[in-house]
């Protein structure tokens, strides 16, 4: 069965924000390995870029941002490359993300007044200018042919609504039948959507630099390398939760994350496929590939050779988790419930977690899986 979605804020924006306070950045080390992996194909880029014209300013674009702070050090080094090649034109560096967001950390982490003072491009670099955009990225955020060098870290997988609640899990990767085919039509949607306001921001020989979460050729995905599938973790976790009581059968259900994770061949197909409207409004597939970027904290396990205990890693391990998808459970619980109520069932499940990786922690992991694409506009 598929249940209609709530695509009221509470229901899409309001699930897909990341913890604030510079939680996410400080807990997803992961994230920041996977965009310092691709440095080099935003420095290619770089060099692909045609010279701007006279009195012309240069813009890049972070969609997704978050708080800013895992892209810090790359942004930097492009703003580097850039003024390498020009030294001249202004610069603008825009971060988007939710009108939610925690901007508040982004800018103080950018200007280093969250105490990150390394990587300040502003300090660093004459001329460059950044300010935030506050309207997701399903959409065109600029005006036309303003942007040179656009960039998206694990960050479109999200889509712009959920079209259904998914019963039976908590993921698209654990849904079947309608609810997957919903899942599927709203992200092929969204991805054309996305390409299509890229590319009418985008000035002709710029170039786009994503990775975003995938399944790879080998059926991986995010939490799911050949270990413990941590989204069907998630599930059995919360239904239990259910089946004891302490959730509604509507709360066990809202818990679905509005979230799609393609294939290299469905991130290409638009950029590939000469009738598409993509191809049509000049952008071009420059470069695909998938990659894995194994967990950093399951990796400092095994790295101690003993000195960590499993308690220990359970600890440092489910805060990663925890930045970027309690909101897709808070958010799922009856707003009339108390405040503190919430609370400790968010912090019961988490805990729940915690325990099971602290009690056997064979197979815990959050590998990150992503696609990493380099486009070209050419008309």
């Amino acid at each position: 069965m598929v249940r209609a979605a709530d695509n009221s804020t509470r229901g899409t924006q309001a699930t897909v924000a990341m913890k604030g306070g510079g939680y996410y950045s400080e807990r997803t080390r992961g994230a920041k390995h996977v965009i310092d992996n691709a440095a080099g194909m935003l420095t290619e880029a770089v060099a692909a870029l045609p010279e701007p014209r006279p009195r012309e300013r240069l813009g890049i674009a972070d969609f997704g941002a978050a708080d800013g702070g895992t892209s810090k050090q790359t942004i930097y080094q492009t703003v580097a490359a850039l003024r390498a090649r020009f030294p001249s034109p202004p610069i603008t560096v825009t971060y988007t993300d939710l009108p939610g967001n925690d901007y508040s950390t982004l800018f103080r982490n950018i200007t280093g007044l969250s105490g990150f003072t390394e990587h300040n491009y502003l300090d660093d670099f004459d001329n460059v200018f950044v300010n935030a955009c506050g309207m997701g990225f399903h959409r065109q955020l600029l005006p036309d042919a303003s942007l040179d060098l656009g960039f998206s870290a694990t960050a479109m997988h999200y889509i712009s609504e959920k079209p259904c609640q998914i019963e039976n899990h908590v993921h698209m990767v654990g849904a079947s039948g309608p609810a997957f085919k919903a899942f599927s039509e709203r992200a092929a949607e969204d991805w054309n959507h996305i390409l299509l306001a890229r590319s009418a921001e985008l000035k002709p020989g710029g170039r786009l630099v994503f990775m975003n979460f995938g399944i790879d050729e080998q059926g991986r995905y995010l939490g799911n390398t050949g270990g413990v599938n941590m989204f069907d973790t998630f599930n059995a976790l919360w239904t239990a939760m259910g089946k004891e009581g302490l959730l509604s059968d509507k709360e066990v259900i809202a818990a679905t994350f509005a979230q799609y994770y393609r294939t290299r061949e469905v991130f290409c197909a638009p950029l590939l496929d000469d009738t598409s409207s993509v191809y049509r409004s000049g952008l071009r597939l420059v470069s695909a590939h998938t990659g894995v970027v194994p967990c950093p904290y399951r990796a400092a396990f095994e790295q101690a050779d003993g000195a960590m205990n499993a308690r220990e890693f359970a600890v440092s391990y489910i805060p990663t988790l925890r930045s970027w998808s309690e909101t897709v459970f808070a958010n799922a619980l009856d707003p009339d419930r108390p405040r503190t109520e919430r609370d400790q069932l968010i912090d019961l499940f988490y805990q729940r977690y915690q325990d099971q990786v602290a009690e056997d922690p064979t197979g815990h992991a959050m590998d990150y899986v992503h696609c990493y694409l380099a486009i070209e506009k050419v008309v």
